[in-house]
């Protein structure tokens, strides 16, 4: 039975071989055969084919039923599938918080640490990465919104929210970029956190921890944002930190953002 590619390339990343691929493939075709009828069916010679099929078993794919000749059954692959998740997922978690306790130990270590990002794309990801890692506290300024972004935003903010950490944002309830309208608003207004919406200007800002923050703008042609001229700077100076985190925390208090804005949609 012929699978696709990218089929083979995902059993291969479970960690099958390419003869234990071709034996768990054609035993999700058989169900339940013997190991001469999966040797012929898979194309696998038959004397490497029982030692496949234990590996198969080991890894948790197959079961073997004792007798004779002995017999072979699929797990069916959503169960294989599962497991193979669940285990890939947390062993890239592990992987991910030992790599980021290097990482962020190392940052502060930099003798410039200021970096310029170009394009949504780039900015985006580095945004979603700040979230990831906020501990106590994010500020959050959302004037300039890329498609996408609210929801990428709101899939990120899951995992602080359930932290504990204070989450402040102010943001505009629409934003225009390549002349589409971006419903920030729409999109963020159920979150569980401190969150206000008025026209603020076309600047993308966050904090995090008052340790760590980047700001981003692009160009305008007229009340349209071009997302291809959007730059960030992205740093770690705690002097400048402290003067934005400052700055922010005076906009969040002040009267002139606690006036009601009724969006127009």
């Amino acid at each position: 039975m012929t699978i696709s590619r990218e089929s083979i390339e995902a059993l291969r990343l479970m960690g099958l071989t390419d003869y234990e691929t071709q034996s768990y493939v054609a035993l999700t075709s058989l169900i339940s055969a013997n190991a001469a009828e999966i040797s012929l069916t898979a194309n696998v010679p038959r004397s490497k084919v029982y030692q496949v099929l234990k590996k198969l078993e080991s890894k948790g794919f197959i079961e073997m039923s004792r007798g004779k000749p002995l017999q072979f059954t699929v797990i069916p692959p959503h169960e294989v599938f599962k497991k193979s998740r669940d285990h890939i997922k947390d062993t890239m978690e592990q992987a991910e918080a030992e790599l980021n306790l290097i990482y962020e130990s190392q940052i502060p270590q930099v003798p410039a640490p200021i970096w310029l990002l170009h394009g949504p794309e780039k900015i985006v990801n580095k945004e979603i990465e700040i979230i990831s890692r906020a501990k106590e506290s994010l500020f959050i300024m959302g004037g300039l919104m890329f498609p996408e972004e609210p929801d990428m935003i709101k899939t990120a903010l899951e995992k602080p929210i359930n932290k504990g950490v204070s989450i402040k944002m102010l943001t505009a309830p629409s934003c225009h970029i390549d002349n589409v309208e971006v419903l920030t608003q729409k999109i963020l207004k159920d979150l569980p956190i401190e969150i206000k919406f008025f026209p603020v200007p076309f600047i993308k800002l966050i904090v995090r921890d008052k340790k760590e923050m980047m700001i981003a703008f692009c160009k305008l042609s007229g009340n349209n944002a071009l997302s291809e001229t959007a730059i960030a700077i992205w740093n770690q100076y705690q002097e400048f930190v402290d003067t934005i985190s400052g700055i922010y925390d005076f906009m969040w208090n002040t009267n002139y953002f606690n006036q009601d804005f009724q969006p127009n949609f």
